[in-house]
């Protein structure tokens, strides 16, 4: 994917951070450290073509910035919540956004259910957890025309499979670019199935 190059610029400082803050909290596993461009950097930039134009985006268990803070890197002046939970990693991105000079981004340091974000274009997580519990957040917090965008591994058909007995939702799926086992979902219209 081509990039200009400030957002390259943006993109190696985010990096170098990562790797630096991930020897003393943990961010990624050390197996991934040694090759985070590909395996991390650039398999969340793979989600920015897929973005809706316009409006906020909340990233979800946002850990390390995977994929918030490589997406609002990428769209420095676009609204992004990260909502992560872990103190030292809130801490990680609320310095990340910072080096970044990333001024549209809000650190939300609490639970998933407990973050107060505005209606959003789309919702992001990225190895987080399963469709089931993925699709309440993304319920609550997108706007009607919004949409959820979930990459997945090879479980993914079982997740859909087990996701459509309680939700209804339309589906578009991406091909990974940088894993062949991995599949983008793109997820709208999602609504819990009456009973």
């Amino acid at each position: 994917m081509k990039q200009d190059a400030e957002t390259a610029a943006r993109l190696a400082v985010y990096r170098d951070l990562l790797l630096r803050w991930n020897a003393r909290i943990n961010l990624i596993s050390g197996e991934t450290a040694a090759e985070v461009d590909q395996r991390h950097i650039a398999d969340c930039a793979q989600l920015q073509p897929i973005l809706p134009e316009e409006g906020p985006i909340a990233d979800i268990g946002s850990g390390a910035g995977l994929p918030g803070l490589v997406l609002a890197a990428m769209e420095p002046q676009r609204e992004f919540h990260l909502v992560e939970s872990d103190k030292r990693k809130a801490a990680f991105l609320v310095e990340a956004s910072a080096q970044l000079k990333l001024p549209r981004v809000r650190v939300h340091a609490c639970r998933i259910e407990n973050a107060k974000l505005p209606l959003l274009s789309a919702v992001t997580a990225r190895a987080l957890a399963p469709l089931t519990s993925l699709l309440p957040y993304a319920e609550r917090f997108l706007a009607p025309a919004g949409v959820a965008i979930f990459p997945k591994g090879r479980g993914a058909e079982k997740e859909l499979t087990e996701a459509t007995l309680h939700w209804h939702f339309t589906l578009e799926r991406f091909p990974s670019r940088t894993n062949a086992e991995a599949t983008i979902l793109r997820l709208g219209h999602i609504q819990r199935v009456k009973s």
